[in-house]
């Protein structure tokens, strides 16, 4: 599909570019990447073509001549198999999910045709502004990904109240090769004036309301490792995390390794490690 209202995302138009293309070659599944631009526009494209979808796919497997798709339920709690009979079946795959294929070269040939959507779009953009990641957000390109709780106020191996927290002990490690993110209660307390760190916007929030990461390497603080402070991590590949309760969540096989310490003596240690 190509002409000039085409060229922006608009769920009117994508959806029925979507619709026309599905039709034109009679797919029965259909696979997309689970982007923000097409679990928009593919929903709406499934109801006119009576057909059904699925969304967040994070495993796909042929079984007895039957497609099978994986996702998770209940807030990222249980990991479940999925299957249908109806036809067509548009599929949105959890970006970052499957690993890349490269030297992968189309063996059919592709025919081109021309397909007329008559489409009279009900708003007009006007330009478009795109935030840089950099210092203020989770960049995806990071090596390592840091996350603080809400236990950093205070250290628990003194006992002693740190207010505001020393922006100092985290704010070397987090912009070396590295990205910074904090659990839900923490940007709340930011958000109520609280003195924190003085650089935490909501951009940084990690977990079960917060962005959902893909970087190889995390490492947590201050962090009690319960469902909502883990379930924004189930896509980094190594996990390790700080806390001086020796049986915690990160304990319970969440974490690959877990540092029974203070979290602002591995902070020391390791800006010491990065100078």
């Amino acid at each position: 599909m190509e002409g000039d209202e085409f060229a922006v995302p608009r769920s009117a138009t994508d959806a029925a570019a979507a619709e026309a293309l599905i039709r034109a070659s009679a797919a029965t599944l259909v696979l997309a990447p689970g982007t923000s631009r097409w679990s928009r526009a593919l929903p709406m494209a499934a109801a006119r073509l009576n057909g059904v979808i699925d969304t967040h796919i994070v495993g796909l497997e042929t079984a007895d001549a039957s497609i099978q798709l994986k996702r998770w339920f209940y807030r990222q709690r249980i990991e479940g198999t999925v299957a249908r009979t109806r036809r067509p079946w548009i599929v949105l795959t959890e970006p970052g999910a499957f690993p890349a294929v490269d030297g992968l070269t189309a063996r059919t040939p592709v025919q081109t045709e021309v397909l007329r959507v008559e489409v009279a779009p009900r708003t007009t953009v006007l330009g478009t502004v795109s935030e840089s990641a950099g210092e203020q957000t989770i960049r995806p390109d990071a090596e390592l990904l840091f996350v603080a709780g809400a236990a950093g106020p205070r250290s628990r191996k003194t006992g002693r109240s740190i207010s505001p927290m020393p922006p100092s002990a985290f704010r070397a490690s987090c912009t070396k090769r590295s990205a910074r993110s904090f659990s839900k209660s923490l940007v709340d307390q930011a958000g109520e004036g609280e003195a924190i760190l003085p650089f935490l916007t909501h951009l940084h929030q990690v977990g079960q309301t917060g962005s959902t990461p893909r970087h190889k390497k995390g490492l947590a603080t201050c962090c009690h490792g319960e469902e909502p402070h883990v379930v924004g991590w189930r896509f980094i590949n190594e996990r390790r995390a700080v806390n001086l309760d020796a049986s915690c969540g990160w304990a319970r096989g969440k974490a690959d390794v877990l540092y029974v310490a203070d979290a602002f003596d591995v902070m020391r240690e390791l800006n010491a490690l990065l100078d």
